[in-house]
């Protein structure tokens, strides 16, 4: 079984609402079949729509790199082998969060923000699809100071993992900064995820510093292809890409750098030492088995 603690996360933990909807739906708030953005004021409407418009409401622990982390220790399994960090409101769906997570025998040690509500992501799903629409509220305010806590930082060193969704560049890219340089000292594998197109476009400055410190790279073909017009890569060839995000400079050299890029129904990508391995994906003899495709990439993460 594996040691408590041998995996920690950080990033912005959110109560999903999730519905199936329409497209008319979509086309009100300006929304893709198939993203993931954070709230705007046109949006905030959208949340209390939901809930009064549509019968299938449902509500669950969310956040991109909780959702990983709870995936990995059903995976491990046991108690408290992974832990994770993040800010809520002193709220209800704090308590909701914080309940969902400990009953998944995740050890988590959020921050609490006491002017902010904890934080929601709405999640639309149309056919197998499914827009994601975050109002951050609490997430927003994570502070690196939390680490500065001796029994946080204390899980921080006794993790011989580490993973964060791009998302917390949105938030606290000093206390990624210091995670990760921590794992580059020591020798630990730190692995991050491009996470959506808007983290390589808006928050370019913060990715960049982050990603020398990286170990494992991962990301879909959407976010790869927006990397590389960000990086001005000049090619649209996903295993090019995959290949020259593995390549990218990176602080510590005792290991290369991977680069997984997921591609849907098509074969996964790995890039590594110059080389792209191919991994199929088993596919589904009825596509009416598949009932979205919401957290497919979280679960994948945490598989890995």
């Amino acid at each position: 079984m594996a040691s408590e603690g041998i995996l920690f996360g950080m990033g912005n933990p959110l109560l999903d609402i999730s519905c199936t909807a329409n497209k008319e739906f979509l086309d009100k708030y300006g929304l893709e079949a198939n993203n993931a953005i954070l709230a705007e004021d046109k949006h905030k409407p959208m949340y209390q729509e939901m809930i009064t418009s549509f019968k299938d409401v449902d509500y669950c622990a969310g956040g991109a790199t909780q959702n990983s982390i709870r995936i990995a220790q059903w995976i491990i399994g046991g108690s408290n082998a992974t832990t994770f960090m993040g800010c809520i409101g002193k709220d209800d769906f704090g308590k909701t969060l914080r309940s969902a997570a400990e009953k998944d025998h995740v050890k988590v040690q959020y921050q609490y923000n006491d002017k902010e509500p904890t934080g929601t992501c709405a999640v639309v799903i149309t056919d197998k699809n499914r827009s994601l629409v975050a109002n951050l509220a609490a997430a927003n305010c994570f502070t690196k100071d939390h680490l500065d806590v001796k029994e946080h930082w204390d899980s921080v060193e006794k993790a011989k993992f580490y993973y964060c969704a791009g998302f917390f560049l949105t938030v606290c890219p000093p206390a990624l900064m210091m995670v990760s340089q921590h794992a580059c000292n020591q020798n630990k594998l730190f692995s991050m995820n491009l996470s959506a197109p808007f983290i390589s476009q808006f928050f370019k400055d913060p990715l960049m510093q982050l990603l020398p410190y990286a170990d494992i790279v991962f990301g879909n073909e959407t976010e790869a292809a927006t990397f590389s017009k960000e990086q001005d890569f000049k090619t649209e060839d996903v295993k090019e890409i995959a290949k020259r995000i593995a390549s990218l400079p990176k602080e510590n050299q005792k290991r290369s750098r991977m680069c997984v890029i997921t591609q849907g129904r098509d074969p996964v990508l790995v890039a590594q030492d110059g080389v792209v391995k191919e991994y199929a994906v088993i596919g589904f003899d009825n596509p009416d088995d598949i009932v979205d495709s919401n957290g497919a990439g979280d679960a994948f993460v945490g598989g890995m």
